[in-house]
């Protein structure tokens, strides 16, 4: 019989016989039964990747039952641990059958149950998903700790009722929700569910809701809220993380992603609506209300206009001689892009046949993350080889990232990194904007962002050419409000970059966008094969004029919260307490940066200027030879990643040689910072 049908003294019972049997099949003594407060959730940590700790054969064993659970370790992005009391899983699991009408989902629930698998209950409602400043991004599955229909409903319910407290106007102004083509037929949870879901919530409420009924790329959502002058929007969409992920990304009235103290705000709220609303299962209302309207022609029309704004040489793209492969990596890009060339009056770029359709099991990749590099091009460059083609342009699932490629003249394929095509993406705007702009005067207001761990380039043309340029923390949602703080303020913010492939190259989009930046490359690349350049020699030209800016980032893999903190323990109380390392290797090391605690040995008096946070791991080394390392802890992968960079003054510098220095100096971070066999860290995959 199911543990939901019992009295909470015959659930404690039987909770109690369940443990112990899960324990005494370990060889472990039984665990003492403890007690749970009703209304809140128990928390325990589970890597983003791997398996429930604690767990063995799929039971629950005594050592995943301390007297109170840590909290699960996240991101100050996504995910933030909870850190509420908890009632017991059969509780939790009891709550949620009485609350959700999913069968897939509450069917698994119900199986669990009769076959006391705690190790799996444990997985599914030993930690909720809290709610960060990227929104929410975890596997699809039943419980409270995965994506799916009702964790859906009870978000929206939290967010629905923390923007009611900010805007007077929200029932004027209404919503836009996205989706990409994610679907998990298992638990019955799909992107387009989830939006139908939250457009349901929200017009239950007699508020407005922008509806796509269809696929968009992730930077519709942004520009359709400025656009439409929206209150908010969500984007359902797990970006490029693996096939069983979703995600949940929210925008706000300024069309950028939230920052702190929304978030917290948010989660609050969400806490607050557990229980459904009572028209919440009733998607029906998405069908029949008047409070519901889809942007989709509309927004499609006037994006596609709008971004002809950055179109400066149409004469050229009309007659160019280059081909352009173009892949979507089995995601939303594909139409868009194909609208894109149309509106520069390319011809259509050549679509990788077996990626451009949609299909949420991405079956011909290992990962759907163009970042991989070569791994995600394979296909790309066997049509390109056939074709003649000699530039790839590929986005991510939701088209909000690019990756690009060139043939070079040795018939090799050059992979351009993130911070290589910002260099190049800036120099070209930059460039774009100085021909229609002839007044002197006019450059004092111009700006260009990138984060903290993307190259310098900017900051070396900026010196050189007089405009302004400003680094923020890792992500656009910094960059997207700082840019909009500027725009207020009357500037220009031409150009913002992050080292991971994304580009805003259009203010009329506060974040990364794959579509224009696919296109705009191309009429670079246009231009520059008018003047017999191709991409790889104007970025060379790049660095002989400003000055070369040599990088390589990586990541190690670790499942173990534990390790990731003591690693990062040990480099602040490397000789001593308190103290950081003074060399590594034979590197002296000349500053630090430690934006978690905020200590900066820069600055006069040893703060950092950019804000910090607690809950993330992130510290900078600055060498005496020039160069300058990161590392961080990703925030939504099981990922320590590294950034290092060597620049050289314009003029005097011999790239070999400093690529040679850098290769050097991030060895010297892998061994000694890192310490990869003693913190048992699995390397970035090559």
């Amino acid at each position: 019989m199911l543990l939901r049908m019992l009295s909470a003294p015959a659930r404690g019972h039987a909770e109690r016989e369940l443990f112990a049997k899960a324990a005494q099949r370990e060889g472990q003594p039984q665990p003492q039964p403890q007690p749970f407060r009703a209304g809140s959730f128990l928390v325990s940590p589970r890597p983003a990747d791997g398996p429930a700790q604690g767990r063995s054969g799929g039971k629950l064993t005594a050592a995943a039952l301390p007297a109170q659970s840590p909290p699960r370790k996240g991101s100050a992005e996504l995910n933030r641990p909870g850190r509420m009391a908890a009632p017991s899983l059969t509780e939790a699991a009891a709550q949620w059958l009485r609350w959700d009408k999913n069968t897939k989902t509450s069917e698994i629930v119900k199986q669990l149950v009769a076959e006391e698998n705690a190790g799996e209950l444990q997985k599914c409602f030993g930690s909720r998903m809290e709610f960060g400043t990227a929104g929410l991004r975890a596997a699809m599955g039943a419980g409270i700790s995965q994506m799916n229909d009702f964790t859906i409903i009870q978000t929206t319910q939290g967010f629905c009722r923390y923007l009611e407290k900010n805007f007077s106007d929200l029932k004027k102004r209404g919503v836009v929700i996205g989706f990409d083509a994610r679907a998990h037929p298992s638990s019955g949870g799909s992107s387009k569910r989830f939006a139908r879901l939250a457009a349901t919530t929200f017009i239950s409420q007699g508020i407005p809701v922008y509806l796509f009924s269809n696929i968009t790329p992730t930077p519709f959502v942004p520009y359709t809220i400025t656009h439409l002058k929206l209150s908010a929007g969500i984007m359902i969409t797990a970006s490029h993380n693996p096939k069983q992920d979703n995600g949940y990304k929210v925008y706000w009235e300024n069309g950028a992603q939230i920052t702190s103290p929304h978030d917290k705000g948010i989660s609050q709220a969400i806490k607050e609506n557990q229980e459904p609303w009572p028209q919440a299962w009733d998607d029906s209302l998405v069908d029949s209300s008047l409070l519901l309207h889809d942007p989709y022609v509309t927004i499609n029309k006037d994006y596609f206009k709008d971004i002809q704004k950055h179109c400066f040489h149409r004469n050229i793209n009309k007659e160019t001689k280059l081909k352009f492969i173009h892949t979507s990596v089995h995601g939303v890009g594909h139409e868009f892009v194909q609208s894109a060339f149309k509106a520069f009056d390319f011809k259509p770029p050549l679509a990788v046949p077996e990626q451009k359709d949609p299909d949420p099991e991405f079956p011909t990749v290992k990962y759907p993350n163009p970042e991989e590099g070569k791994g995600v091009l394979t296909l790309s460059f066997a049509l390109a080889e056939k074709e003649g083609a000699g530039i790839i342009l590929a986005n991510d699932p939701d088209a909000d990232r690019l990756l690009v490629a060139e043939k070079q003249e040795s018939g090799e394929w050059k992979v351009f990194s993130g911070n290589e095509l910002g260099a190049l993406l800036g120099w070209w705007i930059f460039t774009c904007w100085k021909n229609q702009n002839q007044d002197p005067a006019a450059i004092k207001d111009v700006y260009m962002l990138s984060s903290t761990v993307s190259s310098k380039i900017l900051r070396a043309i900026a010196l050189k050419e007089g405009f302004h340029f400003e680094e923020t923390l890792t992500g656009f949602k910094w960059m997207g409000n700082r840019a909009k703080q500027l725009a207020v303020q009357g500037k220009t913010v031409l150009f913002a970059f992050e080292e991971a492939i994304g580009y805003m190259c259009s203010p009329l989009v506060l974040d990364k966008d794959g579509v224009s930046a696919a296109v705009i490359t191309a009429e670079m690349s246009s231009w520059l094969a008018t003047k017999n350049l191709s991409l790889s020699l104007q970025l060379k030209a790049i660095y002989d004029e400003y000055g070369c800016h040599i990088t390589k980032a990586s990541y190690f893999i670790c499942h173990d919260p534990k390790t990731i903190k003591e690693l990062f323990e040990n480099l602040r109380n490397y000789d001593g307490k308190n103290t950081y390392p003074k060399s590594c290797g034979k590197f002296k090391v000349s500053g630090v940066r430690d934006l978690t605690t905020g200590y900066d040995s820069s600055q006069p008096d040893q703060k950092a200027v950019l804000p910090t946070s607690k809950s993330s791991q992130m510290i900078t080394f600055t060498f005496a030879n020039g160069g300058v390392a990161t590392m961080r802890t990703s925030g939504t992968e099981p990922k320590i990643k590294y950034y290092a960079e060597l620049c050289a003054p314009p003029g005097n510098s011999d790239p070999d040689q400093l690529k040679e220095e850098l290769g050097e100096l991030v060895s010297a971070i892998e061994e000694y910072f890192f310490q990869p066999e003693k913190n048992k860290l699995q390397p970035k995959a090559e």
